[in-house]
């Protein structure tokens, strides 16, 4: 089994109207993403041959996502999430990115160096 992570970065706000402490308030992150293709077998010839996925595909699936909706964006409206946790977004991401890149088994999403969610359906 091959599994192939590539990581994105953007800053993006939102604020958890749900929450008892500080991120009720309206704040920002510098925001990483991690997606994880996974498959048994390598593409067999041509161009891409010896590859699971060339990593500069799944920087062109995942652009129009961080343009449109994630990159100094606000979470709450261009989600349209209610309480944008780490784990709805993580969530909201894979269900956007599964239409697009074949295999994908997994985003994780890191609001801060020391706090992440890993989602796997």
């Amino acid at each position: 089994m091959f599994t192939l992570t590539k990581e994105f970065r953007f800053e993006a706000a939102h604020m958890l109207p749900h929450h008892d402490g500080k991120c009720q308030r309206l704040h920002g992150h510098s925001w990483k993403m991690k997606l994880a293709v996974q498959r048994t077998d390598l593409v067999f010839s041509g161009p891409k041959q010896g590859m699971l996925v060339d990593f500069g595909d799944l920087s062109k699936a995942v652009r129009p996502l961080l343009e449109n909706y994630l990159d100094h964006h606000y979470l709450n409206e261009t989600l349209k999430l209610e309480n944008p946790t780490s784990e709805e977004i993580a969530r909201w991401i894979y269900n956007y990115l599964e239409r697009i890149i074949p295999d994908l088994k997994g985003i994780s999403i890191e609001e801060t160096c020391t706090s992440a969610c890993l989602y796997v359906p």
